[in-house]
């Protein structure tokens, strides 16, 4: 384990990171909303984009998911693929490339033959050479997964845990099965597909370390090639349905879960980001805003970063439908970065990925980071963040990666608070499609 200096030393680190980056990311997500026809920005051809596609559909809803999504309706899925398809053809018309296209959700594979279609049609339209997507146990069949064979590279699917207790907790036990269930049908599925990655989620109120250690212990006799441990992280939106099935969060016990996770997975895995490990190397990790700067969100409530410019698609299914239907492109607010901005979020970006890359810094922004970003610089460096130069990278200490995963949760908390702000303008009946369950909803969008 740490010793104990270097324990305290991350954790006074982090709690002073945790509330620097929470104002400074509320900050940088303040929307403006579009009033008419918004222009959307014109590729730059020496540019690299990932593209993502959401599908905000799900069988059953999860009390800690902030993401958009819906309670699957057959009819309302197939014609939001249908949509879906044409948004694409609008990128491509305006001159749009993708190597790498990621579908997450929700869950894509609620409708695989939708989902097989898209990814189909996408790679007619794009250049598209890996594709990575989400899905859930259930879905871990055959069938499915027969289906997925030659499209989908990466395969995603949601565990959060394989403990029976925090299972229903969560409101998965009943939908997928016990954790050794699910652990079959893992095993049944490694090797059919390229790669495939479990996601968990750790710090649940009622977690104790030897759930986590039985959740390591899971993962490595599963045979999967990734998995990507996240914190437990919240939104207002979701919160009081949180608290009521899972309780509060204790973020003082973040560090050592995570601590006993890099050092649990350690013989098997390599750590491929803050808080992804893989037992081979890869370039497809679930955070594709670290690997590509810029990226195209297509989807309703997808996000897209692209010249500066954060763009946030409709979270509403009735406005997407009629802005598709009128080709145009479905985004409804918007974001101007400042050029310090984009400077702070390369820092966060790169360093999540385990280094900075200083010679592209200076090329882009004309200025070194140590001069263009001397506080964040200046505070990392007394952390003891940092590691060795190699080949014009700066490289994060492993022991340090902690730090990346708390800057990494505040941004995506900011982004959940966002994605609220997003919902509470959703109509009436597309907001009881996003209710957990009739005994858990007492107006969270109210």
């Amino acid at each position: 384990m740490k010793t104990t200096f270097d324990t305290f030393r991350q954790t006074i680190s982090s709690s002073i990171l945790s509330e620097v980056i929470n104002k400074i990311t509320y900050k940088q997500l303040d929307l403006t909303k579009i009033s008419g026809e918004h222009s959307f920005p014109n590729p730059n051809l020496d540019q690299k984009y990932v593209l993502y596609s959401h599908i905000p559909f799900c069988e059953s809803l999860c009390p800690y998911c902030s993401f958009n999504r819906f309670i699957f309706n057959e009819a309302k899925t197939k014609q939001y693929y249908k949509n879906l398809r044409h948004e694409l053809t609008m990128l491509s018309d305006k001159g749009y490339d993708f190597v790498t296209m990621y579908v997450g959700g929700g869950t894509p594979t609620v409708i695989v033959d939708e989902l097989v279609k898209t990814i189909d049609y996408a790679k007619s339209l794009f250049n598209i050479q890996e594709v990575s997507c989400e899905t859930n146990p259930n879905h871990l069949t055959k069938e499915v997964l027969y289906e997925l064979q030659g499209r989908v590279d990466r395969l995603s699917v949601g565990v959060q845990s394989f403990d029976d207790t925090l299972l229903k907790q969560m409101s998965r036990y009943e939908k997928f099965g016990s954790g050794d269930e699910v652990l079959s049908l893992i095993q049944n599925a490694v090797g059919i597909l390229p790669s495939l990655n479990i996601d968990m989620i750790y710090n649940l109120p009622d977690q104790t370390e030897e759930m986590l250690y039985k959740d390591i212990d899971y993962i490595i006799r599963s045979g999967a090639e990734q998995t990507t441990f996240y914190p437990l992280m919240s939104a207002p939106s979701v919160k009081k349905a949180m608290d009521r099935t899972l309780g509060s969060i204790d973020r003082k016990r973040e560090i050592r879960f995570f601590q006993i996770i890099s050092e649990g997975l350690g013989k098997d895995y390599h750590p491929s980001s803050a808080w992804t490990f893989s037992r081979k190397d890869t370039s497809m990790i679930d955070e594709y805003i670290v690997k590509y700067e810029e990226y195209i969100g297509t989807g309703s409530g997808a996000f897209s970063y692209v010249d500066g410019q954060l763009l946030v698609n409709t979270f509403s299914l009735k406005h997407y439908d009629e802005m598709i239907n009128k080709n145009r492109h479905p985004v409804y607010a918007y974001h101007k970065f400042t050029n310090h901005d984009r400077m702070r979020y390369r820092f966060l970006m790169e360093l999540f990925d385990l280094s900075l890359d200083l010679k592209n810094f200076k090329t882009d922004f004309n200025k070194s980071i140590y001069t263009g970003l001397l506080p964040e610089m200046a505070f990392m460096w007394l952390s003891g963040a940092f590691d060795k130069i190699e080949n014009g990278e700066l490289k994060l200490k492993e022991s340090s990666r902690y730090l990346m995963v708390v800057m990494m949760r505040e941004f995506f908390s900011n982004v959940n608070v966002l994605r609220d702000q997003a919902r509470y303008e959703l109509p009436q009946e597309e907001k009881l499609m996003c209710v957990v369950n009739d005994k858990l909803y007492h107006n969270e969008f109210a």
